[in-house]
């Protein structure tokens, strides 16, 4: 079954709340400063609509459990990713038939591509890859639903401010990517399971139209705020 229209996204996950997962993952920068070709995976968060229980695969949790200090982290960190991505595809295994809802994971620069390709790149040969059936893109659905004007940029940010301010774990790109640097590691995962967060209860708070919405006008200045009717 393949869920490709908001009105049967909202529908089925109401009806069966057990066969949704949300995921979302932290990484180097998406630009080309970095030492390899591509950014790094430092944690991933995924949580199960249903039961609100999350699981984290995160680089902190990782060193700790192989013995490696923090201040040797950097030079270990392909077997530390290694083994975050092979526990991560551990988890997904048995779960690939699930959808999975995420807010704009769509491809290799970041999505479920640059997972797998990382893994790959660290010797990898068994991912568990989801279906790209089975991927759900909540930032889609949105606009599908209210029109790709339903917040301003950055969307996600933009959310959190109209509807109770923004975390104080939330991080910026930027600002994620000096936590590493820093071998922050724990702020950069509280970042990552903060995202993660938001993005379950934006799902939550549509059904009793509790989600605010800051309507943007495509070609038009005029700005509205106002509840996600419908």
């Amino acid at each position: 079954m393949t869920i490709s229209n908001s009105k049967d996204f909202f529908a089925q996950i109401k009806k069966k709340p057990e066969n949704f997962y949300i995921v979302h993952y932290s990484c180097q920068s998406l630009n080309d400063d970095n030492e390899g070709l591509s950014p790094r995976i430092t944690s991933i968060g995924v949580t199960h609509f249903a039961t609100e229980q999350t699981v984290s695969f995160s680089t902190h949790a990782i060193a700790e459990e192989m013995g490696i200090l923090r201040e040797d982290v950097g030079e270990k960190f392909d077997q530390v990713e290694e083994k975050l991505l092979r526990d991560f595809y551990g988890f997904v295994r048995d779960r690939r038939d699930k959808f999975w809802i995420h807010w704009n994971m769509r491809n290799l620069t970041y999505g479920f591509e640059h997972l797998e390709h990382r893994y790959r790149v660290l010797g990898g040969t068994d991912a568990a890859v989801i279906p790209v059936e089975r991927r759900i893109n909540l930032n889609d659905m949105l606009s599908r639903k209210y029109g790709a004007g339903f917040a301003e940029h950055p969307k996600m940010k933009s959310l959190m401010e109209i509807n109770g301010g923004v975390h104080r774990h939330f991080l910026t790109g930027e600002e994620e990517l000096q936590a590493f640097g820093n071998n922050e590691f724990i702020r950069m995962h509280n970042s990552t399971l903060c995202k993660l967060g938001v993005t379950s209860r934006k799902v939550v708070w549509l059904f009793p139209k509790q989600l605010r919405l800051e309507f943007v006008p495509v070609f038009h200045g005029l700005q509205g705020r106002l509840a996600a009717q419908g």
